[in-house]
Parts: structure tokens; sequence; C-alpha cells
């Protein structure tokens, strides 16, 4: 018997008992459902955790530090380290745990510019202002940062160079200061002025010393430090993007000339001048991954700790893994549960069709094409029950995909759920297998029946 008139054959059997083949195929649809939609949410967030990374971090740098956490992928070491001038401790919260951290010092970030295969080192500068503010508004906190271009900022109005820093003596603000300084709109920020209050540290007062004058009743602003107005021109205003790695609000962007002016003004004396968590370096013809491999390789040597883009989005899809094999098992458990559902279905096929099976086999049908005929069956059932998954998660997915990436804030032009047709065929293929596996020991007991005794049965 050819393979065609076989599958012909099993699809006729399958159609005379279509309410038990259709709430078999409805079990397996439910695995199939989960599976689908799974694998549409892990596509979702992975196109998503690359324009995350894409849109945050220079493909050509490295974040290169002095501690062994600037690498690490896992929960982080919290015991004690040995005293060094450089290490900062970084409070954790709660109760009142930190993580101390071995900090890159003006004297790394000089022997790294030495280095042949570093073209730029930019030291992770930011910047606490006192405030800003302008001509006849109030005063408001803010927090600063020296401008990335790889992080490409989205823009509400105005203009920041793709390449390159932005001009000394501008500023790019975000959306949110727009309204509480008094401009009518984004536009209308664009080339004004405002002002950022900086203030020199209390530089030869140690907290505790700080903490006693506070508490003899002397007024600190009477003893403090002196302050400057540092004026910049607004030549963009940012808004929050989708893809934004930052959390509350967003921080003022400045060149990295202005932001080291105030930096020096504001850090120097302290023991923080000149340390920083870490420091981006920027690797010669970095676009090519064997380039930045070797120069990971080199700097470990030199007793740094480094991370690529490739390396922290291994660690955010990691995560994404971990979920998305979560929600496959419940999937996978419904797949099991089914099987036995067709096993079930297939060992009462083959009692109701013994008489049939005896008459086959007595025309000349031999064991093995009997075995080949009931595991098609099992495999049209897997068919239909992935096909019909697949089909109401396609059909309950694509019309929620815009308001679920809407409440999740996704923004423009991503989606969660992304169907990838090789994936989904993939997946009906793997449940088909399955389930002829599943009919195997039907299949092998309708093989087995002797003709003769099958004849006589009623």
């Amino acid at each position: 018997m050819y393979v065609t008139d076989t599958i012909r054959r099993g699809s006729r059997s399958l159609r005379s008992a279509k309410a038990r083949t259709i709430l078999t195929s409805l079990a397996i649809a439910v695995g199939g459902f989960t599976l689908t939609a799974t694998l549409a949410a892990g596509n979702g967030v992975r196109d998503y955790t690359d324009r995350l990374v894409k849109s945050n971090f220079d493909p050509s740098e490295l974040i290169v530090g002095r501690d062994k956490e600037i690498s690490n992928s896992g929960a982080p070491n919290t015991a004690p380290k040995e005293f060094d001038e450089s290490i900062s401790s970084l409070s954790l919260g709660g109760t009142g745990g930190s993580l101390q951290i071995k900090q890159v010092t003006d004297a790394d970030v000089e022997a790294l510019k030495k280095i042949t295969y570093i073209e730029q080192v930019r030291e992770n500068i930011q910047l606490t202002p006192r405030y800003i503010t302008r001509d006849g508004q109030k005063k408001y906190t803010s927090l600063g940062e020296v401008y990335n271009p790889a992080q490409k900022p989205e823009i509400a109005a105005g203009k920041i160079p793709l390449d390159g820093d932005i001009p000394k003596g501008s500023i790019a603000m975000p959306e949110g200061y727009v309204s509480v300084l008094g401009f009518k709109n984004a536009e209308d920020a664009i080339d004004k002025t405002v002002t950022l209050n900086v203030r020199q540290p209390f530089a030869n007062s140690s907290p505790q010393e700080l903490l006693g004058l506070l508490q003899s009743g002397i007024d600190l602003n009477a003893i403090a430090p002196p302050s400057k107005d540092v004026s910049f021109k607004v030549v963009a205003v940012t808004k929050r993007a989708a893809t934004s790695i930052s959390f509350g609000a967003l921080p003022l962007l400045l060149s990295a000339p202005d932001a080291r002016e105030i930096y020096d003004y504001t850090v120097k004396g302290t023991s923080n001048y000149g340390k920083y968590i870490y420091v981006y370096a920027h690797i010669k013809d970095g676009a090519d991954e064997k380039n930045i491999l070797a120069a990971q390789e080199d700097l470990q040597k030199k007793g740094y700790f480094t991370q690529s883009s490739k390396d922290i989005q291994k660690q955010i899809t990691q995560v994404v893994n971990i979920l998305q094999y979560l929600v496959g098992v419940f999937g996978l458990i419904t797949l099991v549960a089914s099987i036995f559902g067709i096993i079930n279905t297939q060992y009462i096929s083959v009692l109701e069709r013994t008489r049939e099976i005896g008459l086959m086999k007595a025309l000349g049908m031999r064991g093995r094409e009997v075995r080949s005929l009931f595991m098609l069956e099992a495999g049209w059932i897997g068919f239909l029950g992935g096909a019909i998954g697949a089909i109401i998660a396609i059909a309950i997915g694509i019309p929620l995909n815009p308001w679920i990436t809407k409440k999740l804030d996704l923004g423009e032009g991503n989606s969660l759920l992304i169907y990838r047709p090789l994936q989904i065929l993939g997946l009906i293929f793997a449940l088909v297998i399955v389930a002829m596996l599943a009919g195997y020991l039907p299949a092998r007991k309708a093989a087995k029946l002797d003709p003769i005794e099958a004849l006589r049965t009623e």
C-alpha cells in the first residue's frame, strides 16, 4: 500500500468518528495555543531587548571597571573587601546593607588611554546640581550626566548630533521641565537659557563633624561653601523612549567638557574625586566582535573587568528565557495529558475496528502497514490539534497585540507578540511527531492482531 493511500484511509477513519477526533484534537490544541503564544511573546521580548541594548549601548564600547561586580551576572557579592582607597560603598537599602565596589581612578583612566586598541575613554560622571531654574521661575531639583550618542535619546523638539558631542554651553533638557520652567511647549524652550546652580563640597568636614554642627544649632548655610550659576542654551528637549534604561526623572544631558567642569567644581576635594564605578572604553574597529572579545581578554589580564553590549543582552535574555521556560512548562503539561488522550482514543479505535483490521490483513496488508496506518491517524490528530491551537493563538493575539503593547508602554514600533511562520510550522510538525509516538502502542497492538481471530470478533 502506498503512503498516500494510507494517509487517505487514515483520514477517512477519523472522519467516521468526528466527535472523538475533535475532542482529542482540542486537548492538543490547548498545548498548541500555549506554546504558540509563548513563542510569540518570547520573540517580542527578545526583539524589544535587542532594540533596548542598541538604543542604550554602543557595540564598539566596553564598560570597564576594577571590580568583578562589573562583569557579574548573578547576585552581588556582599562580603567585605580588603581595604583600598578606591573602594566605595553603595547602599542596598532595606536593613542598611551595602555593596563594596573597587572604583576606577584617574590613574586607571590614563593607563587605559595609552592602550593602542582603545580610541577613547569616557568617565561615568553623574552630576547633582542644587537646582535648575530660569529668570522669573521657581527652582527645581535636577540630575545631570554626560551626553552619550550611543543612547540615541528621543527628541520632542530641537536637534542633537547623531555623532559626537553636543556643543559646549548647550544642554538637552527633559520635557518634564518644560511646563514647570514656564515654557509654552517643547519648541518654545529651544534656544532659551536655563541656569544650573552648583555648589562646592564641604571638603574639610567629615559627615560626623557636619552632624555635630547641626546638633549644636549652627546654621550650615552660614558656613556653606560657595556656589555658582552656570547658564546653558537649550538645544533639544528629550522625551522618555520606550527603550530607555532609566528610572524616575530623566537626566539633563551636557557636553563632556561642561560636565567635567561641573564635576570638578562639585566633587574636587572629596574622597570620591577622580573615582568612577566604571568607565566607557571605545575599542578601535569595535564593530567587529572579534576585536571586542580580544580587548576583553587583554583587559582581564591587566586586572580590569568588562562588559560588552552582547554581555548585557545575554543577561537580559537569560531572564526572558527563564520566564519563557516557566510558561512553556504549562503547555508541555497539557501536551502530556493529551498524549494519554491519544493513546486512549487509538486503543478504542483498534477495538472498534478489529474485524476491519482482520479483513485488511487477510487481503494481504502487512503488519507494519497496519501499524503505519494507526500511527498516521494519530499524526492527523496531532496536526489538527496543533493547527487549531496555533490559529486560535494568532486570532486572539493579533487584535490584542496593540492593546497589550500600549498597556506595557513598549512604545511605537514594538510589539509584545511576534508570530514567525517557520516557528509555528515547526511547532505543528513537532506535535504531529509527538502524536505519532503516542499512537505507537495502540498501532503495535493492531499490527499484532491475528487476522483469523480478528475476523471472528463480533
